[in-house]
């Protein structure tokens, strides 16, 4: 552990973190989705592609790129409006998917690797979330203990981590809405449609954020 950082101000970062995660947020919509619908294995490598998502917000935040998002509405815009755009295309592609036949298994729409390269930039272009790590991680840095960049990143490898546990004590958790899901062949046709509709929504949410 790094030793700029003192114990007692991991141990407030830590029950901080925990806090914010009872309140799910639309990484955590992702997840269950990717879960009900791809599998256990799908809703695992979606919560570990939302992590390096989440990751690479750290490192915008140490070398000072996501204050740009705060100072420039361009910026912030433009951001915004490419991870909409994004989400509602990956929305689109699944409502233009071909139902699954009636033998196959529910995690057949989506790979885990698919699910994992599909989440990083879902998270990434999430302005909103650049916003929260530049003013989430600096309430726990201080300059005169060393260096800064080494002091973000450090709690950045700590939120990643308690945040890929997290979700995935939630794919764990939900496995057997999963399992009911697969045999639930109705649901099973119209699976690519609720997946569309629900990342579409996801779309919109992030559309209509404001700084």
């Amino acid at each position: 552990m790094n030793s700029m950082l003192e114990l007692s101000t991991l141990g407030t970062f830590v029950a901080v973190v925990l806090g914010l995660f009872l309140i799910p947020g639309p990484a955590v919509l992702l997840v269950l989705t990717r879960t009900v619908h791809g599998g256990r294995k799908a809703g695992i490598f979606t919560g570990l592609g939302i992590a390096v998502g989440d990751f690479v917000h750290t490192l915008g935040a140490a070398v000072g790129l996501s204050a740009l998002l705060m100072t420039s509405a361009l910026a912030f815009n433009a951001v915004k409006w490419i991870g909409a755009l994004y989400l509602v295309y990956l929305g689109i592609r699944a409502l233009r998917e071909k139902p699954a036949s009636g033998e196959m298994p529910a995690s057949a729409p989506v790979s885990a690797s698919k699910a994992f390269f599909q989440a990083i930039p879902a998270e990434v272009l999430n302005p909103k979330t650049a916003l929260f790590f530049l003013a989430f991680l600096p309430q726990f840095v201080h300059p005169e203990h060393g260096s800064t960049f080494l002091q973000f990143t450090t709690l950045g490898l700590i939120f990643v981590g308690m945040s890929a546990l997290y979700t995935t004590l939630i794919v764990l958790t939900i496995r057997p809405l999963g399992r009911l899901v697969g045999r639930l062949t109705w649901l099973r046709r119209w699976q690519n449609k609720i997946i569309g509709v629900l990342f579409i929504s996801l779309g919109l949410r992030v559309a209509t954020q404001t700084r």
